[in-house]
């Protein structure tokens, strides 16, 4: 008998399974390939700005992430360095098959059991699971935990070509889909997508804008295990007027618009096509050429994320200054997915009707690596609990970006694939990457899933605040320096709340609205609300709009 059963060894599942065990449950981690574990399907990379905070606050818990991209790390580069603090954007170039080991060596430093099956099913019995049917047997269980990521019931596009399966050369899962459909979670589809790799020995880095990684040797995770690897730099290139005419003339054979794909994509990681759809009057689009390892010369071309055929992929890429002899050594493609409505689900990720299920990750509606690996510790830890009768771990969205992603999802559902921003944050400027143990490390404790090293950090850490040397630490002077406007924002939020009645009318030009991005202009035109109370409750509205909306209502008042 397993207490935590996780299916899927992506992310979302490699943290909920390690997770759990940290919590002292008996887990089995079921996958259909042993080296699928921890593998990064699309890019190689891992953080950014909201991305890389929610790292930070993984790590707290003593999540695997963070330390997996230390050891792979081969480019470092903190976003958004210009900017204030709370802002920066830790993000690494992982070497995909370092990160794959370094997940693999620390998945086996738990007591997590691996199991290579295909889930079919699974039972429940009094309104609680009770086990999963898999293609090597049942396996009784007191929790279980979804994490299929992509695979859920889904096809590939490349032009007119359709194949079942979650990525490149592997199938899909249908029999669990059939299975959540038949008890009503409330299912959609939904739409990622990933760019061609290129042959790094085929391109004229000569031409192109170096992007070095940072002089200085940061780490995403607190622990330091002491790997260094060498540092490669990463190039910037540029799509054209004869790129888009490429992309043009072959719209017809886009599945995207052809009608073949149903679901949605990312708003914030478009596909090449939709972007010269929907941009046609821009010059051209960035293209970020990122190396994939130490000893493999394939180049991920971030930008351009495409299902077009071959041979225009192919046309576009060489049409690019310095890609002009570029060999495409994968194509890309396009996955259409199931996700389970998350509005059917607990801040805990526990499903609402069926005792001791749980789902982490893309299934639940988002996009990226770092929401489903947070997603995996939240479900991971709740799994546990539910499974040994522990309390169950809920994370304040006041106090952490874990917090505010399983607040909006369980609350508010999607409509797209749902990526982490610092906008969707009320108190940002709290939320920094650089205090996430001053945060939620008392949490972390309290929760008994941290091992001795994260412990006496943690508590050194909060040693050291009470100490004479807390006021020179470079913490303390962001401390300093935002404690002016974490007020201000802390006044601003109150006046919003206490304003939920102002009346905005129908006639609103939100185009005209500073501070509103594109989506949030978009979300409130469509909806048309009369009030900020009516703003508020739309889905995907985030804290900084209503701010915004907040202000020029006030305004209009005045």
């Amino acid at each position: 008998m397993f207490d935590v059963l996780v299916v899927g060894a992506g992310h979302a599942g490699c943290e909920a399974a390690a997770a759990a065990s940290r919590r002292g449950a008996r887990v089995g981690l079921v996958t259909f390939r042993r080296e699928d574990v921890g593998q990064m399907s699309c890019n190689p990379s891992i953080g950014g700005v909201g991305k890389g905070h929610l790292v930070r606050e993984l790590d707290v818990f003593d999540g695997l992430m963070g330390r997996a991209a230390d050891r792979a790390a081969i480019h470092r580069r903190m976003l958004n360095r210009s900017k204030g603090p709370a802002v920066w954007g830790p993000r690494v170039q992982a070497d995909r098959r370092l990160y794959h080991e370094a997940m693999v060596a620390l998945l086996g430093e738990s007591d997590v059991e691996l199991i290579v099956a295909e889930a079919l099913g699974m039972t429940a019995s009094g309104g609680a699971v009770t086990a999963l049917e898999t293609s090597v047997g049942r396996l009784d269980c007191r929790s279980l935990v979804i994490a299929t990521g992509t695979f859920l019931d889904s096809r590939m596009f490349l032009g007119e070509e359709v194949v079942v399966g979650g990525r490149s050369g592997e199938g899909a899962s249908v029999p669990l889909a059939d299975q959540l459909r038949d008890l009503g979670l409330g299912q959609g589809r939904l739409k990622t997508g990933t760019p061609p790799r290129l042959d790094g020995r085929t391109i004229d880095w000569s031409r192109l804008e170096e992007q070095p990684s940072d002089e200085e040797h940061w780490l995403m995770s607190a622990i330091d295990d002491g790997v260094r690897r060498p540092q490669l730099g990463c190039a910037i290139a540029r799509t054209n007027a004869e790129t888009h005419e490429i992309i043009e003339a072959a719209f017809h054979r886009s599945p995207l618009f052809a009608g073949s794909i149903e679901g949605r994509g990312p708003r914030y990681c478009p596909s090449i096509e939709d972007k010269v759809k929907r941009f046609g009057g821009r010059d051209g689009h960035q293209i970020f050429l990122e190396p994939e390892g130490l000893d493999d010369s394939t180049v991920y071309p971030n930008g351009i994320s495409t299902s077009l055929p071959l041979e225009v992929q192919q046309a576009f890429v060489r049409s690019v200054a310095g890609l002009d002899r570029a060999e495409i050594v994968r194509p890309g493609y396009a996955v259409e997915y199931e996700f389970v409505d998350p509005r059917k689900l607990d801040t805990t990720l526990e499903t609402q009707d069926i005792r001791g299920l749980f789902l982490a990750g893309q299934i639940n509606g988002t996009t990226g690596y770092e929401e489903a690996a947070a997603q995996g510790l939240v479900a991971g830890l709740n799994a546990a609990a539910r499974a040994t009768d522990c309390d169950p771990i809920r994370f304040d969205r006041g106090e952490s970006y874990i917090g505010v992603m399983t607040d909006d999802l369980t609350l508010q559902g999607v409509s797209e694939p749902y990526r982490m921003m610092t906008a969707r944050a009320e108190y940002r400027l709290s939320l920094r990457a650089d205090n996430a143990v001053s945060r939620l490390g008392r949490q972390a404790l309290a929760a008994g899933c941290v091992g001795q090293a994260r412990r006496r950090l943690i508590e050194d850490h909060f040693a050291t605040r009470e100490s004479s040397d807390w006021q020179s630490s470079e913490e303390a002077q962001a401390d300093a320096l935002y404690a002016p406007y974490v007020e201000r924002q802390r006044r601003e939020w109150a006046a919003v709340r206490a304003d939920a009645q102002l009346w905005l009318g129908h006639r609103v030009d939100y185009a005209a609205v500073p501070g509103l991005s594109a989506e949030m202009i978009e979300r409130l035109t469509t909806a048309r609300p009369e009030s900020l109370a009516q703003a508020s409750r739309l889905a995907g509205i985030t804290p900084a709009a209503l701010s915004a909306l907040h202000v020029a209502a006030s305004r209009c008042v005045a």
